[in-house]
């Protein structure tokens, strides 16, 4: 199935709707460090609530540990800044869809070590969605196209 991963996020509530997600469509959950807070932490309990306890979760000490561990497989990485749309991506099962912070998204070399760069078109004048529902419309569109 599907991997969502985020590079070092920030606020706990994105992070706890995202494991919400993944726990509900069987995705795992990685998670790059360092967090701008701790797993532990209540404001993660109280969004994820007992989905917590059945989420997979994956951590890495660093974007290099994680990089190696993908190997063998597609890391598309979500940003405001590619030219291609998600809806017109073939997305694989095995693929990792990549998230970056949400105060500061993610360095160059992370874009540069991503097979695809992907974003959901929004009208002019916005700056960007919430990272959760970033991760909700494209897990959703990667299980549509493989049927899942």
């Amino acid at each position: 199935m599907f991997n969502i991963a985020l590079y070092q996020p920030d606020i706990p509530q994105n992070t706890a709707a995202i494991i919400r997600l993944c726990s509900c469509f069987d995705a795992t959950l990685e998670m790059i460090k360092p967090y701008g807070f701790l797993l532990s932490d209540k404001r993660i309990k109280r969004i994820a609530m007992d989905y917590l306890n059945i989420a997979r979760i994956v951590e890495y000490e660093s974007y290099e540990i994680f990089l190696k561990s993908k190997k063998n497989s597609r890391i598309i990485l979500m940003t405001t800044k590619a030219k291609k749309n998600y809806n017109n991506f073939k997305f694989n099962p095995n693929d990792t869809i990549l998230l970056g912070r949400e105060s500061n998204g993610v360095p160059k070399t992370v874009h540069n070590n991503s097979y695809q760069r992907l974003k959901i078109p929004l009208k002019k004048n916005v700056r960007s969605l919430n990272v959760s529902m970033v991760a909700a419309i494209t897990l959703s569109e990667a299980i549509k196209q493989n049927s899942l």
